[in-house]
């Protein structure tokens, strides 16, 4: 299976936006520019809502408000991390799948992306309908808050240790 990986991960890197950013002395830095100001609004939005599920922050609205009002903003951060991401990653791919750090991000991201934020968005409303946020809602929110801090935790340790030398 991971030979089945790792020659997908070869195609990658030779197709024309793999070579073009890897060819570029500015593309790379471009890109990585990219995914990091699409992951800041991707993150920050998802952890205000978070961080209101769990009580802290102004009251003037409920988590489902303001989920509500970041809703676009939140989705426009995750479309432009992960086409900020997908280039970088067509760099070097057999380098990246390869890291520890890189395989423990995705690991916990895609659950996290895929699962636990659509549901946290979805059920932000029933949580919060009195003033009160729910229980279930405090912990939803703690525990999404908690797994963002790993997908953080994971990302710098992939950077610290990856191989690949572009600038």
């Amino acid at each position: 299976m991971y030979d089945v990986v790792l020659a997908g991960c070869r195609w990658l890197e030779s197709t024309p936006w793999g070579v073009a950013v890897r060819d570029s002395t500015w593309m790379y830095p471009v890109m990585n520019w990219v995914h990091f100001v699409g992951l800041s609004i991707w993150l920050g939005t998802s952890l205000t809502v978070d961080l209101r599920l769990i009580g802290v922050g102004a009251r003037r609205q409920t988590a489902a408000e303001l989920s509500n009002g970041l809703f676009t903003w939140n989705w426009i951060g995750f479309v432009v991390a992960f086409l900020g991401g997908f280039l970088l990653f067509s760099v070097e791919a057999t380098t990246y799948v390869s890291n520890a750090g890189f395989r423990w991000k995705l690991a916990v991201l895609i659950p996290l992306a895929l699962v636990l934020h659509c549901v946290v968005q979805k059920r932000a409303r029933a949580w919060t309908q009195t003033e009160q946020t729910s229980a279930i809602g405090k912990w939803a929110g703690l525990l999404e808050f908690v797994l963002w801090m790993l997908v953080v935790t994971a990302s710098v340790s992939f950077l610290l240790t990856n191989a690949v030398t572009y600038p």
